[in-house]
């Protein structure tokens, strides 16, 4: 390593064994000032803006960092183009002023801007129409984020798009907006929240609510690796539970002023040679719009908008949520997509605000903040773009009832970990990958995964160079990445390292079933795995990808729940 990039160096508290052996430990011992209940993104997020306010704070999640809604996204950072057409102008403006701040300081490491093509289909009002609304939608952002929209002409549009049928539009509309990925970004945003001092814990679930009669003091919750119960006692507690926001009524006995429903949202993927495309595509279909989206070696495609009842924990793509997409996608394209084509799918499940009578009912994407009782805070609607203002919003309500001198959220200037130095060693892309020995398309692949925190990689493969080798089946990775997820990230189970820390079983055809074997034996002494406990692991991941692709092939959504609940965790 040269020396000015040591003296520079990220350093960050490592979520490893230790960190959770010694934060489940001192559960019991002291009343905190805020229990945070929920490990997505606005959960995560909620935990830093407590903590960065000098507040005491603990994060409980029952399964991993995002593994509900906020891995299962369009792994989009936007203003949400559609809600100009419902002229919702607040919820668009709010959003963009995120995606700012997002590219430009909290998180450049993580989210980058990428391009849309809107095709057009109609002579001359539908681009008066659409280019007034990309217009606006180009000046509520604020300062200049990402580049300003182009109209271009049928040919224009498909020198950008030569996989477009010449007669699948008249024109076209170029556009930006962001991407990221959400489960490491929302992981990042935990490991941010400890740096301040907050406690973050998964596979710790919440049993039940403490009460001083009427009041909410805190929460029974259980080591879900040991099954030990533990009290944690807490002035205020939050529920940032997102599609489990009902279960936490039933825990309170208290109607809620708000409800939220399920709506279902399925994406596939596709490999990145099966489209000649050098720009995203957004269209219209008669729900809503469907995005295929540029993601390393792939395209995703989604999504679909369907009412869900069925198990919160896994929802499911069927067959006809895949045809679905297929078929609208295929309306616009010279040379069809088939289900042959499909790399992975994933379900997930927004959370929907509704009213609590059905007459007033709106579903909405807007987010609301309630104290049903006293001492809990529900937080709940909203979408992954503003995960930032709803968690600053619900933490402005916890400080009104703790009362003494809060100060305001400072979320707005906090980089996420991996954020500070990041911009340079990207633009020493070549000199790090010559030092680090590594190709520069790996440093380049690091990089965008780590931000500044990527020289933790680089050291890793310094001290065991074995771990710069990919892995087999999933050569996007390395060796090292594994071993770094559970040393630094909290990674405790194949699936939180094969699903949310890597994508590997949404990238190859397999899903992951190669490289398993490897990963648990990557990690096995690292966890104090014995080989029963591996082969356990190994299998359980295996029966949950066959699920799930049973699952895929399953008619309704009844028959998929029921296919993938064949291998529940």
């Amino acid at each position: 390593m040269h020396d000015h990039l040591d003296k520079e160096q990220a350093v960050s508290i490592p979520l490893d064994s230790t960190y959770r052996a010694a934060a489940i430990a001192a559960l019991d011992d002291n009343e905190i000032d805020v229990l945070v209940i929920g490990g997505g993104v606005t959960g995560a997020g909620a935990a830093l803006d407590a903590a960065s306010r000098g507040l005491s704070v603990t994060l409980v999640e029952a399964r991993d960092f995002a593994a509900g809604t906020s891995s299962r996204s369009s792994k989009l950072i936007h203003g949400g183009l559609r809600y100009l057409e419902q002229l919702d102008f607040a919820l668009v403006r709010e959003a963009l002023k995120e995606r700012g701040l997002l590219l430009n300081t909290l998180a450049p490491h993580l989210v980058r801007p990428v391009p849309f093509l809107f095709p057009l289909q109609h002579r001359v009002w539908e681009r008066a129409y659409i280019g007034a609304g990309v217009a606006l939608y180009d000046t509520l952002g604020g300062a200049r984020a990402v580049p300003m929209h182009k109209h271009l002409t049928r040919s224009g549009a498909l020198e950008l798009a030569p996989a477009l049928r010449d007669d699948a539009m008249t024109g076209a509309i170029r556009y930006y907006d962001a991407q990221v990925d959400d489960a490491r970004h929302t992981m990042m945003i935990a490991r941010t929240a400890a740096d301040h001092g907050a406690t973050v814990l998964t596979r710790t679930k919440v049993t039940g609510l403490v009460r001083d009669g009427e009041r909410v003091i805190g929460a029974q919750v259980v080591d879900l690796e040991t099954g030990i119960p533990h009290t944690i006692r807490a002035r205020s507690v939050i529920s940032a539970t997102g599609v489990w926001t009902d279960d936490m009524i039933k825990l309170t006995g208290v109607d809620f002023p708000f409800h939220v429903q399920m709506s279902k949202g399925v994406h596939i993927l596709v490999p990145r040679d099966r489209l000649d495309l050098h720009t995203g595509l957004i269209m219209r279909t008669e729900k809503s719009v469907l995005f295929v989206i540029p993601w390393a070696e792939h395209w995703i495609i989604g999504t679909t908008d369907t009412a869900w009842s069925l198990d919160k924990n896994h929802p499911t793509a069927t067959a006809a949520d895949v045809r679905y997409i297929l078929d609208h996608v295929n309306a616009l394209l010279r040379e069809p997509l088939t289900r042959a084509d499909i790399v992975g799918t994933y379900a997930g499940l927004r959370p929907l605000m509704t009213g609590a009578t059905k007459e007033t009912a709106k579903l909405s994407r807007e987010h609301a903040v309630a104290e049903p009782v006293p001492g809990l805070f529900v937080i709940a609607g909203g979408k992954y773009t503003t995960y930032r203002v709803m968690a600053a919003d619900v933490v402005d309500a916890v400080a009104n009832r703790l009362g003494g001198d809060i100060p305001a959220s400072a979320t707005a200037q906090l980089p996420i970990v991996g954020a500070d130095g990041y911009r340079e060693m990207r633009a020493e892309t070549n000199e790090l990958a010559a030092t680090a020995g590594l190709p520069a398309d790996v440093v380049e692949h690091l990089l965008g995964r780590y931000g500044a925190l990527a020289t933790d990689i680089f050291d890793l493969v310094a001290i065991d160079p074995t771990l710069r080798k990919p892995l087999p089946g999933a050569p996007d990775y390395l060796a090292a990445e594994i071993v770094y997820a559970v040393t630094n990230e909290g990674a405790l189970h194949l699936d939180d390292l094969l699903t949310r820390r890597t994508r590997i079983s949404i990238e190859v055809p397999d899903r992951g079933l190669a490289a398993a074997p490897e990963v648990a034996r990557l990690i096995a002494p690292l966890l104090g795995w014995d080989d029963e406990t591996a082969d356990a692991e190994i299998n359980r991941y295996y029966d949950r990808v066959h699920a799930e692709l049973a699952a895929n092939e399953a008619g309704d959504d009844e028959a998929a729940n029921s296919a993938r609940l064949v291998a529940v965790r």
